[in-house]
């Protein structure tokens, strides 16, 4: 059951940064056609750095879970082992 959420997480992760590049692009655009070209393309660098790194600490966070499970896995056949 845990596993199930975990893997939920993960998919709802890949669903709102993508909602996210879709709203940075819009937002850049918009900005570039409003206020001109340089402000638009600081909201681009910018909201996309912000991406970046909020979409890779929370995949991080997923990588150590699992590799944390993994290797308790593998110590509890260790232990069975000997």
């Amino acid at each position: 059951m845990r596993q199930f959420f975990i893997n939920s997480l993960d998919k709802i992760i890949t669903v709102f940064l993508a909602l996210g590049c879709l709203g940075v692009l819009l937002s850049g655009l918009s900005m570039m056609m409003q206020n001109g070209f340089l402000a638009g393309l600081m909201v681009l660098i910018g909201g996309g750095l912000y991406i970046v790194l909020m979409g890779g600490f929370c995949y991080l966070f997923i990588g150590i879970h699992e590799n944390t499970r993994r290797t308790a896995e593998a110590v509890e056949r260790l232990a069975a082992r000997g």
